[in-house]
């Protein structure tokens, strides 16, 4: 049973996750989702834009999807491990 509880947590995470993305976001993330790519998580700076930051299949790369919907490969911040 515990691991059907796990999965819908996560799904229900991923769903507020996607909630913080606006519509050219969504957009760019369903196009990447088909080559591997997922949402890792959404930086919520104070008063600032939050910034989803995306991870590829192999989670080697990282990209920011800016708020018009362009992937950033290269963010000014560094992603821990």
């Amino acid at each position: 049973m515990y691991g059907s509880e796990r999965r819908a947590s996560e799904k229900e995470s991923a769903a507020r996750l996607r909630a913080l993305l606006n519509e050219d976001q969504l957009m760019t993330l369903v196009e990447l989702e088909q080559f591997g790519w997922s949402l890792k998580f959404v930086r919520r700076p104070l008063f600032q834009p939050s910034v989803p930051v995306v991870i590829d299949a192999d989670r080697k790369r990282y990209a920011v999807l800016e708020a018009d919907g362009t992937l950033n490969e290269h963010p000014a911040f560094s992603i821990r491990d």
